[in-house]
């Protein structure tokens, strides 16, 4: 007859696995297994056939719950090393997983971009240079260069840092309630997307032709006042400047916000002290206001510049990149959806990668002397 085992034998048991050892391998099995098992939730999950509101709720359960515990698990694993490994391995932790995220889908991607580059539109061919010399010599390409770099990037960014500082400023000198209400009126743009703003812009140039009724706010206001309609959007090269005054019209509101923000944060005592010298209003913002705010319009600045740089909804949607229109990115996409040559397209991307990047780069190092967050 088999013996029940004595309960100080099963508390001597539990004893000897009570070590950092053994709790650290229970804890790695538990990881794998939960790893695992996530891995096979999300087979599941995506050849599931459930309805789509069931499939969201999953996935969001899956996602969270699925990260939650992976990362509990290993926080537990970590504390069971030594003192000094803990102190390496922690960062580790909370700093690998972002770390793998951007590798995995920004900095492989991009390799592959560029390798893809050197090649032909089937990606079978090695082409060399052959991609970047279309790059920079294509007419499209010379006329994205000229449209990125004159109509968007001077006037998009100029026309939204002006009226973003006017705004904020005689916002500022107002009743706070009047205050309120312009500021959410010239914000409420942000709220839609490039594409909405597209198409509601679309109403504002529409064009019909001379006696027949105008439906476009532009032409409907021409006619009313006795001129001929005008197809706004095949005038070359204004064309570019009717679609620079939408992303003019979308970025106002975010520079206003950032601006008024840093506006209120100026000393009011060193504004006092320049009016009681004299200083007239202009002077004072000019001299003390503008100064004092400098690092906000040059973060403001290069964030709307990577805007203007990386445009695409606008001139897709509007034009298509036709009648002088077109730009970098909307190139880019031409190339790789309806042209399916993936040559060129990733070349494109790099010249388009090349241009953002030391802007993007400068947005950084500013942020990181303000902010010491890098």
């Amino acid at each position: 007859m088999r013996r029940a085992p004595e309960p100080h034998s099963r508390s001597s048991l539990l004893a000897r696995l009570d070590t950092p050892l053994w709790r650290g391998v229970l804890i790695a099995a538990a990881l794998a297994v939960s790893g695992a098992f996530l891995l096979e939730t999300f087979y599941f999950l995506r050849d599931a056939t459930l309805p789509q509101w069931l499939l969201a709720l999953l996935a969001i359960a899956w996602g969270v719950g699925g990260v939650m515990l992976l990362f509990t698990l290993a926080s537990y694993l970590v504390e069971q090393f030594p003192a000094t490994w803990k102190r390496r391995l922690i960062p580790i932790l909370f700093v690998g997983p972002a770390v793998a995220v951007v590798v995995g889908y920004l900095a492989l991607p991009t390799l592959r971009t560029l390798i893809a580059s050197f090649y032909d539109a089937n990606g079978q061919q090695f082409v060399g240079l052959a991609n970047y010399v279309y790059a920079f010599s294509s007419r499209e390409m010379l006329i994205s260069f000229r449209n990125n770099f004159f109509f968007w990037l001077t006037f998009g960014t100029s026309f939204s840092l002006i009226l973003g500082l006017i705004v904020a400023v005689m916002a500022d000198r107002t009743h706070p309630v009047f205050e309120k209400i312009v500021k959410a009126i010239i914000f409420m743009p942000m709220a839609i997307s490039m594409v909405g703003a597209s198409v509601i812009w679309k109403f504002v140039y529409e064009f019909r032709p001379a006696g027949a009724p105008q439906i476009g706010l532009l032409n409907a206001l021409v006619t009313a006042m006795g001129g001929d309609p005008t197809p706004w959007l095949l005038r070359q090269p204004w064309n570019n400047l009717f679609l620079v005054f939408i992303f003019v019209w979308l970025q106002t509101g975010f520079a206003m916000v950032v601006f008024s923000a840093a506006i209120k944060n100026v000393p009011a005592d060193i504004l006092e002290a320049g009016r009681i010298d004299g200083a007239n209003e202009v002077q004072v913002f000019f001299h003390i206001t503008l100064p004092t705010i400098k690092g906000t319009v040059l973060t403001v600045g290069t964030t709307i510049v990577l805007g203007t740089l990386k445009i695409f909804d606008v001139v897709q949607s509007m034009t298509g990149g036709n009648y002088g229109t077109q730009v970098i990115a909307n190139v880019q996409y031409t190339q790789m959806f309806r042209q399916f040559n993936f040559g060129r397209a990733s070349a494109v991307a790099i010249v388009l990668l090349l241009v953002v990047l030391p802007i993007m780069l400068y947005n950084l190092r500013d942020f990181s002397k303000r902010t010491e967050a890098f």
